[in-house]
């Protein structure tokens, strides 16, 4: 088994007033050369938005794209569709830049921050038609139980959002106490785990709110929680880019 430990503050920061970001992995302004990506996942951003504030209209292409909100309310426009849509916490956003789209992200409330993660997973196939979709997941489906958010389109898998890269994000919410297994999909799979909240020990590493594992070369993994736990598994192939 081959793992690699990230702690909260251990991601790069960037406070721009209206945005508060967390970076898993190197972007913008930081770069780490040590943590550029985890196989095919490129970014994993925990961002808090300051209300009616946002990104105005920029660009992507040939990325796998995932939003997440945790609290407050998304609101997304893109070029191939100009009615601004609303995603909520418990749905989760997919959109497939492909050839080119060019989107717009804001925070749709007046009175609340707008947390959410945004994760960017390289594409196993290029210049792709761009696409957009998004999907409402309960949250009583991953008590104590693996809820599957994302896989690939090859996957047979027909309740989750798909995207171009043999991937699968999954979520689950476990009691003080708890003890779960989990399944690699394969050899060349690698998973990277973020605690949302609570305390856990994975693997004999501890981790508190917002630490990350990223855990690859083996069939499974343990983990047991200390307190009442969220987690946020981004399994990837685990290619050299």
């Amino acid at each position: 088994m081959k793992k690699v430990l990230h702690k909260a503050d251990s991601r790069g920061f960037a406070n721009h007033g209206w945005l508060q970001a967390n970076h898993s992995f190197s972007f913008a302004s930081w770069n780490n050369p040590e943590r550029v990506h985890f196989g095919a996942l490129r970014v994993l951003n925990d961002d808090i938005i300051a209300p009616k504030m946002g990104f105005g209209t920029h660009p992507h292409d040939n990325m796998e794209i995932i939003t997440i909100p945790l609290k407050g309310v998304l609101k997304h426009r893109d070029n191939m569709n100009d009615d601004w849509q609303s995603v909520l916490p418990g749905e989760v956003q997919v959109m497939s830049a492909g050839t080119g789209v060019q989107h717009s992200e804001i925070n749709g409330l007046v009175d609340e921050h707008l947390s959410l993660f945004q994760i960017w997973i390289i594409p196993q196939k290029r210049h792709v038609e761009p696409r957009y979709d998004q999907k409402t997941f309960k949250p009583e489906d991953r008590k104590g139980q693996l809820q599957t958010l994302v896989t690939s389109f090859e996957d047979i898998d027909s309740e989750s959002l798909k995207i171009h890269q043999d991937a699968k994000l999954s979520r689950i919410d476990l009691s003080e106490g708890d003890t779960f297994t989990y399944p690699l999909k394969g050899k060349n799979h690698g998973v990277y785990m973020m605690l949302i909240s609570g305390n856990a020990e994975v693997e004999s590493d501890v981790l508190e709110s917002r630490d990350a594992i990223g855990i690859s070369e083996t069939d499974s993994f343990n983990i047991t929680t200390k307190t009442d736990s969220e987690l946020l598994f981004i399994e990837v192939p685990m290619i050299n880019f």
